[in-house]
């Protein structure tokens, strides 16, 4: 099951030595609707290999803030603390398996 990512948590899961994808999503957004499920089956197939968590726009002013989120989704993938990488808009399964394979 995909975390919740909010503003209390983010620190200690960026600075933990498994790589982080975080989904930045709304109830409201549909393309978000369409992309949860994926991020679902892949925070079950990746678990203790990357974290892999939601956080809601709506909620999070601060991570939004920092990230300067614009559009969602918004996925970024961080390792060692970095962003890595950075997709916005829906995906595909494969696609984000890829990114997600490429943090490793």
């Amino acid at each position: 099951m995909a975390l919740a990512i909010n503003n209390n948590n983010f620190e200690s899961l960026k600075n933990d030595s498994k790589p982080l994808v975080v989904d930045f999503w709304a109830e409201w957004c549909g393309p978000c609707r369409m992309v949860a499920p994926i991020v679902e089956e892949l925070a079950a197939e990746y678990e203790g290999r990357v974290n892999i968590g939601k956080c809601n726009v709506d909620n999070n002013d601060d991570l939004v803030a920092m990230f300067r989120v614009r559009n969602i989704p918004t996925l970024l993938f961080l390792k060692g603390g970095e962003i890595v990488d950075k997709h916005v808009g829906a995906i595909s399964k494969n696609d984000l398996k890829a990114k997600i394979e490429a943090l490793l």
